[in-house]
């Protein structure tokens, strides 16, 4: 391989200090480099990658923003909207088929078909079922499924109608993915969300009586006014209820959420949700838990029933450098080594798309090194990953390009090595995402995230 990366120089002696509270900002690493380094200025390379032909054997999927919710939940950080009628999300859904249209006739397509599919938000769920059609039935022409192993789908549980349900297996979602974050319907409330307990089992025992592959159930650590006896009951009602794959988050608190603007207005530094210490623990208590009934730890937040049945193509793909096509307002993609990301305002977003141009708002080509940092850290949430692997794609062992925030890490605690996989104990696991930044190279440190 040409031009291997530079190792990163031995020069980084402490890992970021271990913080108790919980103050604002985004702690979640979700990819490299950090957004705020993508540029407007350039574009044109994103455009520039859009001509070229795809590597031959290289994985594309798709991702489609769904931005409405019900009600905006208080610590919510996405672009949402909980104010549009039918017909703006009916021109919302056409403008997204028109801005894959764009893609399906660009050369990095090169007549490829996309291998995975996901429906983020906001809440996908929120469609009804004549406009799921719409715009799944309009995808499938522009860019057809035969290909597709793997469909997921978000749902937030009180949008969830027993004919929505059987419409969405019918159009071939294989991964149903329900936002349930707490069991009490207080916590619930007090955190803005919009459904409540009952909702959960109905939509959930429905789901699973006409045959999802695959039913993930997403919970939240550290939410307000959340308790230790709270977290142990949605543990044990987790567990009852036996979903395919469970993902926990630590609560977070990013400074475009209702919490924050609270906070700001009340003068506090410190979030009124638990603390990370706490969150930890929760995290590691239901973690053991879930081990005890059967579960494999999957990541630093997922945990599933069967390794054999229960897949994350999306997320394996992805981290593994796929092509991911990104369609809708305030998505980001990566197209032919460039990462890209849409314009964040509605308006904005749909006047470029009647215009006939791509709402393309920011962009970054990372470079070598930049690539090496990504795929090694995204997989390090795995647990371990194998240095072999890496040797191979990018030309230099990561023992030897990542020696000193590896050190940092072996210094701390943190870090199993042994032969060919590079992994981080538990209580590393934990703290993944503070861990992670010690990779990062100095000039993407201490900025802001987002």
């Amino acid at each position: 391989m040409s031009n291997p990366p530079t190792p990163i120089p031995l020069e980084r002696p402490v890992a970021p200090p271990l913080q108790r509270e919980t103050t604002v900002g985004n702690y979640f690493v979700s990819n490299y480099p950090p957004f705020g380094h993508w540029k407007q200025e350039f574009v044109p390379e994103f455009e520039a990658a859009l001509a070229r032909p795809p590597a031959p054997g290289h994985p594309m999927g798709i991702y489609a923003h769904i931005p409405f919710c019900r009600k905006r939940c208080h610590f919510c950080y996405f672009k949402v909207y909980t104010d549009k009628d039918s017909s703006e999300i009916r021109g919302y859904l056409d403008a997204l088929l028109a801005e894959l249209a764009l893609y399906a006739h660009q050369p990095v397509v090169g007549g490829r078909k996309p291998q995975f599919v996901y429906f983020g938000g906001g809440t996908p769920s929120y469609l009804s079922v004549d406009q799921l059609r719409h715009l799944i039935g309009g995808m499938k022409q522009l860019l057809p499924w035969e290909e597709v192993e793997e469909v997921t789908f978000e749902c937030e549980p009180g949008t969830l109608t027993d004919h929505k349900l059987a419409a969405l297996r019918e159009l071939g979602v294989t991964r149903l993915s329900l936002g349930i974050e707490n069991f009490d319907d207080h916590i619930l409330e007090i955190n803005g969300r919009a459904h409540r307990s009952k909702e959960v089992y109905r939509a959930f025992g429905y789901a699973r009586e006409i045959g999802f592959p695959q039913i993930n159930i997403d919970l939240i650590a550290g939410m307000v006014e959340e308790t230790e006896e709270n977290w142990r009951e949605c543990i044990r009602k987790t567990i009852e209820l036996s979903p395919d794959s469970v993902t926990i988050y630590q609560m977070e608190v990013p400074f475009n959420t209702t919490i924050y603007q609270r906070m700001k207005a009340e003068g506090k530094l410190v979030a009124p949700v638990a603390d990370w210490e706490t969150k930890r623990r929760w995290v590691d208590e239901a973690f053991r838990e879930l081990e005890a009934a059967g579960y494999t730890i999957g990541s630093a937040y997922t945990a599933i029933k069967s390794k054999e049945k229960t897949r994350f193509i999306y997320r394996d793909r992805l981290w593994a450098g796929a092509d991911l096509l990104s369609i809708g307002v305030a998505s980001f993609g990566h197209i032919n080594g460039v990462h890209y990301q849409n314009q964040h305002d509605f308006e904005t977003y749909l006047a470029a798309i009647q215009s006939g141009r791509l709402p393309v708002y920011r962009a970054l080509t990372p470079t070598a090194e930049e690539r090496f940092i990504r795929e090694f850290i995204l997989q390090l949430k795995l647990g371990s990953v194998s240095a072999d692997y890496f040797t191979q794609k990018f030309g230099t062992d990561p023992r030897v390009q990542f020696a000193a925030p590896l050190q940092v890490i072996r210094e701390g605690g943190f870090l199993v090595n042994g032969g060919d996989r590079i992994g981080v104990t538990r209580e590393g696991l934990l703290q993944i995402d503070r861990l992670l930044q010690e990779f990062f190279l100095p000039r993407h440190r201490g900025t802001r995230y987002a």
